[in-house]
């Protein structure tokens, strides 16, 4: 019996999680939502998990886990290899930090039940929708670009040269970006960085356009 992850394909912290599943090696099963239309706000969807968001990890003993960040980690603990946070405590801190400031600081202003609630409350159309969106964006990017580029712990990956919990992050980031028509030639480091996951078989095949529900 394998895994089964219960996701969408365009939820930047469903692709975070495929990503971090194809870097690790471990085989899942793909169970698609489609969150437009409450697919996750059912009961059936809401006892696996209580928030109604994706995605959620079910386990071979039917425990249901929830929190991309927090799944990633059980991971890390439960497949070691390959690596995803440094061995060193230093390395570690600055990877979680990396991966925070996209995890905490951009996905919780900009997810879809947010611009849900601008539109129902404030009558944000989509071109404000998207203002608001990109203001988030480009407020963490501007600093995460420094952070990279200020930094000698930035190798051909956001720390070093194999890819990391921040890699996931941003990978994920960016392509939640392009639906609102983000540009990277702002952020030459993460563009470069991006580029380089893009090519890396276990990133490619977790890129929304690539999963079955993104038909």
């Amino acid at each position: 019996m394998t895994l089964k992850l219960h996701n969408f394909f365009r939820s930047s912290t469903s692709t975070r999680l495929r990503a971090a599943l194809n870097l690790k090696g471990v085989d899942f099963d793909y169970i698609p939502y489609v969150l437009r239309t409450g697919e996750t706000r059912t009961p059936e969807y809401l006892a696996k998990n209580p928030q109604g968001l994706v995605p959620t990890l079910e386990r071979e003993d039917g425990t249901f886990m929830t929190q991309s960040l927090a799944i990633i980690e059980w991971l890390e603990e439960t497949h070691p290899e390959p690596a995803l946070l440094p061995k060193d405590a230093d390395g570690r801190a600055r990877v979680r930090a990396l991966s925070y400031m996209i995890a905490c600081e951009i996905h919780p202003l900009n997810n879809l039940r947010v611009l849900f609630r601008l539109r129902d409350q404030f009558d944000a159309d989509e071109e404000a929708q998207k203002d608001w969106f990109t203001h988030w964006v480009t407020t963490t990017f501007d600093a995460f670009e420094a952070a990279l580029t200020h930094s000698a712990d930035t190798g051909t990956y956001c720390h070093g040269d194999t890819p990391t919990l921040a890699d996931v992050c941003l990978y994920a980031q960016v392509w939640n970006n392009k639906r609102f028509g983000i540009p990277l030639d702002p952020w030459p480091t993460i563009a470069r960085i991006y580029a380089a996951l893009d090519q890396l078989p276990a990133f490619a095949k977790a890129a929304p356009p690539q999963q079955p529900d993104a038909a």
